[in-house]
């Protein structure tokens, strides 16, 4: 086709101008676009893109879909491993589980929607993450949820919560797959821009791996699920691409709404058609609806795709062409199948009740083509790679904080004053929260392949083993469930704020921490990068230096990075969140004979720590701490990660954990040895008194590489702990109806569970 003609005008498409305070404002500003980009777009096109491209161009163009400010920095993550399947770049990232089975995982952000409608943001973001797995050709089998929030004291930031929680709980116990933990954190940076991230785990066998790439000329795109409708126009794409101002809740109706129920029967129905091997390839229909699923499919494909609009399905009439190429209705796929096998797709897809229409055809051009009929008019023609591949990369500016280095030489063992007489207590109390009013809203049972679920360190299921070709032969998991696996999702804004490398360091020492209580090697970590206005400079400095910390964590500790999301312009009234990155790891445990090790304490057992006690000493030992963060000391450094060091206690404490020698076992993170010991203490109705701790620092240091362990047989332990060369000791027993530190801490036991159970109720 002859480019320097545009295609036809499309009918009642959107206006050519916006009046923007009497001023009339061009299309691509108020869309989104920048003067710039839309030369851009000139330039690829060979013309100016009529009111539909522009439109497409938009979404695809919009931070949220093209990563425009973090590409750049995010090719510095190790993305490669034994076990990796599929890296960055696909709908979810897929490693090699053993037996012919892998696994599939991916973390998104849904937060712009959920700070508008919070439980339509949340419960949309549960059926986005849910579509990028079993697109991948896995079974959904577990949800997980980092949640962040403003003080509870604030209403509207208690109301998102509550609408936030209700969301996650209705989708997921509705659509059938269970939400098996997650984080809980209230802080003020999220007051106007709450985090609402959630995570999906699927399984597959691995000859069911499916990929979004379209081929095949003349194949046809068979689009799947929900009628289309104008709820979710830009809800992803346009509103995780800006910040918050006063009025937000005027952008209610961009907000997508979802219905579990079609979910369910589109779950089934694609996985019948992957395990029949009746597609050539999937997308789903996310961010910038079907604009982003035709060019994605074509674009990997390296192919054209022809669009009839006329053929979707509608949910309303007199849709507009811009509407019905960048509604962000949930509930959707686009299949790629071949002509012969059509009969057969559309019979399973009305075996489940699923709507299907063929809208596309795969050609041999390179372009996208939007028509009006497939007879009518061509109402769009762009290069189906514009869109994706050759969309915008921006070196944004960096710049560290002008206070930096003032800040680093504030240490808060320096600058604050020791506790006196009942203010540990006081400190202690004010950190325990029970989080089990919010789990106990989802059905974290469903497959009843959960082995440990909310409240411990990290979540440990069933993994089938040997024997089992078909994962759907036995969808709820139960044959052979000789190994098993764990997960965990972890962030601290706090951290980060003070230093946002290191800080994002200690997050993956964490993570791969916890996964390790619950019995697991890591084997692969998946981020959402939650940071404000990329416009910043000290956003973007944020960024890349956590994206560094993470890269160096990674590197060292052998844990591929094989997907993640970016949500920037996390910012309200002009105020950037403090930098969250939050990080999930996947390992796998080796033997699941028995559960493994809760956090809690087991009457008249040791109580043993394990791990280097030099980290939490020195000048810096409170920075980052939560019990510096209560007194309003957010400076100083934070003590570099000892990869050697932390590697040596991974391997012990996922052997402690698996060979069955602890009846207790929880990391010190936030809230340092205080809150883990009194966590350990709440969970079971057991007290505790122990001594050696030497000052307040390192009762309340965050300072990574330790965990408390509970054990019957603490000479045993010690000598495990002496030949894999990681430092232990024994602090004193569990036992009686104290928590009981000696010289620091003396707490009734009933006080502490008064005070973690009142946190929410309160």
């Amino acid at each position: 086709m002859d480019r320097s003609h545009a295609p036809e005008p499309a009918p009642g498409s959107v206006a050519g101008v916006e009046e923007t305070a009497g001023v009339a404002e061009p299309l691509h500003r108020a869309l989104g676009l920048t003067d710039e980009e839309n030369e851009a777009i000139t330039a690829l096109l060979g013309r100016e893109g009529n009111e539909l491209e522009t439109a497409m161009f938009a979404v695809m163009w919009s931070e949220h879909c093209s990563y425009k400010s973090s590409r750049v920095h995010l090719r510095r993550l190790p993305s490669e491993g034994p076990r990796v399947l599929v890296g960055p770049g696909e709908n979810a990232g897929v490693i090699d589980a053993g037996d012919g089975l892998a696994l599939a995982i991916r973390i998104e952000s849904h937060n712009h929607p959920s700070a508008i409608e919070p439980y339509q943001g949340a419960a949309t973001g549960v059926g986005g993450i849910l579509r990028d797995i079993f697109t991948m050709g896995a079974r959904p089998i577990a949800l997980m949820d980092p949640l962040r929030f403003g003080p509870l004291e604030d209403p509207r930031s208690r109301w998102i919560f509550e609408g936030v929680v209700r969301g996650i709980s209705g989708y997921g116990n509705s659509v059938g797959v269970p939400t098996v933990g997650g984080e809980l954190v209230f802080d003020p940076t999220y007051t106007g821009n709450p985090l609402v991230n959630v995570l999906c785990l699927g399984i597959l066998p691995i000859d069911r791996l499916v990929l979004s790439a379209a081929s095949g000329v003349g194949n046809l795109a068979v689009l799947l699920g929900s009628r289309t409708g104008r709820d979710g126009i830009g809800g992803a794409s346009v509103l995780a691409s800006a910040g918050f101002e006063e009025g937000s809740a005027a952008k209610r109706p961009s907000v997508q709404v979802g219905d579990p129920f079609e979910e369910k029967r589109l779950i089934e129905a694609c996985l019948e058609l992957l395990q029949s091997g009746l597609v050539v390839g999937i997308q789903d229909l996310g961010a910038a609806g079907l604009t982003g699923a035709t060019s994605e499919t074509a674009g990997k494909g390296n192919v054209g795709m022809d669009v009839d609009i006329r053929s979707v399905h509608l949910r309303e009439e007199g849709m507009e062409p811009f509407e019905i190429m960048t509604s962000e209705s949930q509930e959707r796929m686009l299949a790629i199948v071949t002509p012969a096998d059509l009969d057969q797709v559309m019979e399973v897809c009305s075996r489940w009740e699923v709507r299907a229409s063929v809208i596309g055809k795969v050609t041999g051009t390179s372009s996208l083509r939007v028509l009006d009929g497939w007879d009518g008019p061509v109402l769009a023609d762009v290069p189906a790679l514009a869109l994706g591949e050759d969309r915008p990369l921006y070196h944004r500016p960096l710049a560290a904080p002008a206070d930096l280095d003032a800040r680093r030489e504030l240490n808060a063992l320096g600058a604050l004053r020791a506790p006196g007489p009942g203010e540990s207590e006081d400190d202690l109390k004010s950190m325990l929260m029970d989080t089990g009013p919010v789990w106990s809203q989802y059905d974290h049972q469903l497959f009843l392949n959960t082995v440990v679920g909310p409240g411990s360190d990290a979540v440990v299921l069933r993994l089938k083993g040997p024997g089992v070709n078909s994962v759907d032969s036995d969808p709820l998991g139960r044959a052979g469930s000789d190994r098993g696996l764990a997960l965990s999702t972890d962030g601290n804004g706090r951290w980060c704020s003070v230093d946002p490398r290191v800080g994002t360091a200690w997050l993956v020492a964490e993570s791969a921490l916890n996964v390790a209580c619950g019995g697991g090697e890591p084997v692969a970590l998946v981020n959402c990068l939650n940071f404000g206005n990329p416009e910043h400079p000290e956003v973007m400095w944020q960024l890349s230096e956590s994206i560094d910390g993470m890269a160096e964590a990674c590197t060292a500790l052998s844990i591929p990075v094989i997907g993640g999301n970016v949500s920037l312009y996390n910012e309200s009234a002009g105020v950037d969140i403090d930098p969250t990155p939050v990080v999930a790891v996947l390992g796998l445990v080796p033997r699941l004979e028995r559960r493994p090790p809760a956090v809690g304490l087991v009457e008249d057992q040791s109580i043993i720590l394990l791990g280097a006690r030099d980290e939490s000493q020195g000048p810096g030992a409170l920075d980052g701490s939560a019990w510096a963060a209560r007194r309003g000391h957010r400076a100083g450094a934070l003590v570099p990660v000892d990869y050697e060091a932390h590697a040596a206690l991974l391997g012990l404490v996922a052997a402690l954990a698996v060979d069955g020698l602890l009846g207790g076992l929880h990391d010190i993170s936030d809230g340092g040895i205080a809150l883990a010991l009194a966590e350990m203490a709440v969970a079971s109705g057991v007290g505790a008194a122990i001594g050696g701790v030497r000052d307040h620092a390192e009762l309340w240091s965050e300072a990574p590489s330790r965990v408390l362990a509970c054990t019957a047989d603490p000479l045993g332990v010690l000598d495990r702990a002496r030949a894999a060369g990681v430092p232990g000791l024994v602090l004193g027993s569990a036992g009686g109806t104290r928590i009981g530190v000696e010289g620091l801490l003396d707490l009734e036991l009933d006080e502490a569970v008064g005070a973690w159970r009142s946190r929410l109720s309160g």
